[in-house]
């Protein structure tokens, strides 16, 4: 005999539809405001008129599709356990960025907002993988951290992840990869990775443990000419700017006569710091944001430089990427030294992070960026002066990129 079917509980449902309600105008709060959402695509302005309220508006956009299913899913659905109404609205808004088609736009959670948080910090537990994704939106290692699980295990920057654990990453945004790959120190992932140019994928169990990264340091080197700093810059977190600065001091107190900047594998962050660390070298416009109506702002130093006249090299990779990329392309526009290594990975949106309510967050590509001299990084990288291939099994202790640098600063 059929089933009974359990009646929907009233007071489950109006506080249900009273969370999305709350949700979903304050997520178009300003067309609820101003009667319209104006987005600005290409130099095109459609007009959407957001109806479906109370008083009733103009009838361009339906939302009763939308609450047909948030009514129906805690009616019918099996399992009633698993309906979790902030859940739901969390779902819904992603699914609404994730629309757009850019994995770079991203709606956050509270859990993954404070892991974003956490990573600038640079305190974490994890593997130490920064990730991205490739020119056909395949999830992809940006770089691994010096000194991490993930490095150590071989990692290299432009593996594609094909899953972690038991879940494919086809349709993963970033903030779900970096939940699956986070975890407790001492537990482990699995991630199948396809490296590039190889047809045969691989597995790598990795353990996780707490990452701390220290995102400056400096190294010298003594040659013929003089000594060498060479200041490697592992990332741009939170505290990159104070730790450049006390690099910087002990550059001068030590007497190096050239500097080498070690961007290998440098997955970018913070914009700012980039610009802070050209500013150190050079004078005027560090990057351009290019917009979505092709206006375009010019970003230059945000203070008078200490090593503007000292020998310089720049080191990158295929692993170095966004603000990593803002500083190559800027040293290497302004003609104030060679850039060495391989073509860089290529990420060049700008993403504005949106704090909003519930310690949620929204990071919404706004603009992309352009080197000085107006050449697009996204999908195009940084080509090196001087291209010197890293080869895949060097010997221990053996960095032709690096020798190369040293040969070059002084010349």
């Amino acid at each position: 005999m059929p089933q009974s079917k359990t009646p929907a509980n009233p007071i489950f449902n109006f506080f249900l539809q009273f969370f999305v309600v709350a949700i979903v105008f304050f997520a178009i709060g300003f067309a609820v405001g101003q009667k319209r959402v104006e987005i600005e695509k290409r130099g095109f302005v459609p007009s959407i008129s957001v109806t479906n309220q109370l008083p009733p508006k103009e009838q361009n956009l339906d939302f009763s599709l939308f609450w047909q299913v948030f009514d129906t899913l805690p009616e019918k659905y099996l399992d009633k356990s698993a309906i979790d109404s902030q859940k739901l609205l969390y779902g819904a808004i992603s699914g609404m960025v994730r629309s757009l088609g850019d994995p770079y736009t991203v709606f956050l959670d509270p859990e993954q907002n404070e892991e974003i948080r956490q990573d600038l910090a640079g305190s974490y537990e994890g593997v130490g993988i920064q990730l991205g994704f490739n020119k056909n939106k395949r999830l992809a290692v940006i770089a691994p951290l010096d000194g991490t699980p993930a490095q150590r295990e071989g990692i290299l920057p432009n593996d594609l992840i094909l899953q972690i654990d038991e879940r494919d990453t086809f349709d993963l945004t970033l903030p779900e990869a970096v939940d699956l790959i986070r975890g407790p120190a001492g537990t482990k992932v699995k991630l199948v990775l396809l490296r590039e140019g190889e047809d045969k994928s691989f597995e790598k169990e990795i353990e996780r443990t707490k990452i701390d990264v220290k995102t400056v340091n400096v190294q010298f080197k003594d040659t013929q000419s003089g000594q060498v700093a060479v200041i490697r810059v592992s990332r741009f977190g939170e505290n990159t700017n104070d730790e450049w600065d006390r690099a910087v001091e002990e550059v001068l107190t030590s007497g190096a006569k050239g500097v080498i900047v070690d961007m290998r594998n440098n997955p970018g962050g913070l914009l700012d710091s980039a610009v802070h660390l050209a500013s150190e070298f050079m004078r005027g416009t560090v990057v351009k944001e290019e917009f979505s109506d092709g206006s375009s702002e010019s970003l230059g130093i945000d203070h008078a430089g200490k090593l503007l006249k000292i020998p310089l090299v720049v080191l990158v990779n295929g692993g170095s990427a966004s603000a990593a990329e803002i500083f190559a392309g800027a040293i290497q526009d302004a003609k104030r030294a060679e850039v060495v290594g391989e073509k860089t990975f290529g990420k060049g949106t700008v993403q504005e992070p949106i704090e909003l309510s519930g310690e949620t967050a929204l990071h919404v590509t706004i603009a992309r960026w352009l080197t000085p001299k107006g050449n697009s990084i996204h999908d195009e990288g940084i080509t090196p002066d001087v291209i010197i291939e890293s080869p895949a099994e060097a010997e221990e202790g053996v960095d032709p990129q690096l020798e190369k640098a040293l040969e070059l600063v002084f010349k």
